[in-house]
């Protein structure tokens, strides 16, 4: 594993907050085709992506507020109030909350027009960063006891869905939203959808969604009774070799702050490298 940081800075977010609004779009359609009464959709507002899943959805929001589509330092006050106006409309014709994934890299001039306009902070999470080099092409952990890892058909889309739910059974309310959750991110385009067994059985799940030559890992899944068993780091691996050889030089993750998520992303050589704020405002 290479040691290259990454430094934090404007453009490094302008690139990493476009790949997961990419990857959440992807989600989006991806409802749209399999549930076209939702009315799932997304649009590029003014640089803003801003995403419509159903009402409630967690993915019901935006991303890139204030580091996108500023290119006039002199009047950049003006066009945040004309991206907000823009990006209130779309969620108010929807009757749904509106939700801002906010970097801490955004334009400053953002904070007091979100307070004038009724947002208060929803939560906060860090996004991780690793590079990626010729040496992640191969998964170094090999062995007779070493999970399996394969990547899901295009017809195993529930399958998938079902075990990465299974790793959330503690929680069956979690579980049954995961599994909803899963059978359409399994169908999202670009993203690929990966599988560990043990002993022949699907225990554990993983996600990874490309664009710009950056992967977005996510999806981390491990039955309770299969942990312990290197599950998660052979998915690692395995999703890692596959970002390596489609040329991507960044492995992104977003995780809440200080959680079990951020300590094993860290394990596996990610670095925070920025956090980011959600602000939201009822309907």
């Amino acid at each position: 594993m290479t040691s290259e940081l990454r430094l934090s800075d404007l453009p490094l977010a302008q690139r990493l907050e476009r790949v997961e609004a990419h990857a959440n779009a992807a989600f989006v359609d991806a409802r749209a085709a399999l549930h076209p009464e939702a009315g799932a959709t997304w649009r590029d507002l003014h640089g803003v992506w801003a995403m419509f899943d159903g009402q409630g959805s967690p993915l019901t929001q935006t991303f890139g507020l204030g580091v996108s589509g500023i290119d006039d330092v002199s009047a950049r006050e003006i066009r945040l109030a004309a991206q907000l106006d823009a990006l209130e409309a779309f969620f108010a014709e929807r009757g749904a909350d509106v939700m801002h994934e906010v970097s801490v890299m955004a334009d400053q001039a953002l904070l007091p027009l979100l307070a004038a306009r009724g947002y208060s902070v929803v939560e906060w999470s860090m996004v991780l960063l690793r590079p990626i080099s010729a040496a992640d092409r191969g998964p170094t952990h090999t062995g007779a006891h070493t999970p399996r890892v394969r990547l899901a058909g295009t017809d195993e889309a529930d399958h998938w869905a079902d075990v990465a739910a299974a790793g959330w059974g503690e929680t069956p309310e979690l579980a049954t939203f995961m599994r909803t959750l899963g059978r359409v991110s399994a169908r999202a385009e670009g993203t690929f959808s990966f599988l560990a067994s043990l002993e022949g059985e699907d225990v554990g799940s993983g996600a990874l969604h490309l664009y710009d030559s950056v992967a977005l890992f996510a999806g981390a899944s491990t039955r309770p009774d299969a942990r312990r068993r290197g599950v998660q780091r052979a998915l690692f691996e395995s999703r890692l070799a596959l970002a390596a050889n489609a040329g991507c030089d960044l492995a992104m993750m977003v995780a809440a702050p200080g959680s079990t998520s951020q300590k094993n992303a860290q394990r596996m050589g990610f670095h925070p490298v920025y956090c980011r704020v959600k602000w939201g405002r009822q309907a």
